[in-house]
């Protein structure tokens, strides 16, 4: 019966966990400060600027030395360095440009953000086959990084492709 009770009490910690995370997304009192916001709209705008410039140094100089990617169910990328290898992989064929990159949500607790986008990517293949749009969801956790031009980096993104 202990085992039982023991059960029980850490499924309703976890409920409630659960309904204040919830509560703070649906709130817009979470959405931080002018400041950060604006800073975290910068790193956006750079990351683009530098993937429609295909420069990766730029690119990587906003993700953290210990970013992990989960673009595809089958693909994940962990690490600075298997990310440099992954975009000079893939800018090697393709030319990608944002079409969309619209901000759904805007989380900021403390010195970690939480950014929902739903975008639209088109890739130009490089060898002249034909140009495809590659459109979902993405969500993407920063962490405050001395290091990058923001002083935002991402550490986490997980890729919903859309149907």
């Amino acid at each position: 019966m202990p085992k039982l009770r023991h059960s029980r009490k850490m499924f309703r910690g976890l409920i409630a966990v659960a309904l204040i995370a919830a509560g703070c997304w649906a709130s817009k009192n979470y959405v931080g400060s002018k400041n950060d916001r604006d800073s975290l709209e910068k790193t956006s705008a750079g990351i683009l600027a530098a993937f429609a410039r295909g420069d990766v140094p730029a690119i990587l100089a906003y993700h953290h030395p210990e970013v992990v990617k989960a673009l595809s169910y089958e693909k994940r990328i962990i690490g600075r360095d298997a990310l440099q290898a992954d975009l000079v992989s893939t800018l090697q064929q393709f030319s990608l440009e944002w079409k969309e990159n619209r901000l759904e949500s805007l989380l900021v607790q403390g010195d970690t953000a939480v950014e929902q986008t739903v975008f639209a990517i088109q890739g130009i293949p490089k060898n002249g086959g034909a140009p495809f749009l590659f459109k979902g969801r993405a969500q993407v956790v920063y962490v405050r990084y001395k290091k990058s031009p923001t002083g935002w980096a991402s550490i986490r993104e997980i890729i919903q492709p859309a149907p």
